[in-house]
């Protein structure tokens, strides 16, 4: 009998293989006979295996990774937010915005002093001016912070996969 974890991808078990096939696939995508090799199975196991990750929600998708600054967009800022109030209402009016503002392309809720970090990406000071006039313009705040990132030193999508449950044995 199958474990219903599995499918869910929540607390979901998996083996060393299919943690070396996240690992592979975070550092680049490959075809199926590529991979398979890679990890040392045939090509329709491993096919199954990353269909598995993929309905369990493990794999959300695959995309190409763009260089922000071969497409004119070199500026990152983050922008610490704190809410001039703590309801629903003001967080769903702020999911609203950030949605509507291509630029943004991360945000978080916190914890802390900061409610909300966002990470934006323009590519002048001016372009960021315009972003910052926008959402004061929309939405009421209580403080925004903004700092620009000067180097980058670590950028990365990868996910650690050392903390992947084991599958138990049957």
């Amino acid at each position: 009998m199958s474990d219903p974890r599995r499918r869910t991808g929540e607390h979901a078990s998996f083996d060393d293989v299919d943690r070396q096939i996240l690992d592979l696939l975070q550092e680049r995508d490959r075809p199926v006979a590529v991979l398979a090799e890679e990890v040392g199975l045939s090509q329709t196991p491993c096919w199954r295996r990353v269909r598995r990750l993929e309905e369990a929600g493990v794999i959300r998708g695959r995309v190409a990774l763009v260089d922000h600054k071969r497409v004119g967009v070199p500026m990152i800022i983050f922008i610490g937010i704190t809410a001039p109030r703590h309801e629903i209402s003001w967080l769903n009016q702020f999911r609203e915005l950030i949605e509507t503002i291509p630029e943004v392309v991360e945000a978080y809720r916190l914890t802390g002093s900061t409610d909300y970090i966002m990470k934006v990406m323009v590519p002048d000071i001016e372009a960021f001016d315009k972003v910052y006039k926008s959402m004061i313009e929309r939405l009421e705040f209580s403080q925004i912070n903004s700092s620009i990132a000067m180097e980058e030193l670590k950028l990365t999508t990868a996910v650690p996969t050392t903390y992947l449950t084991p599958m138990a044995e049957d």
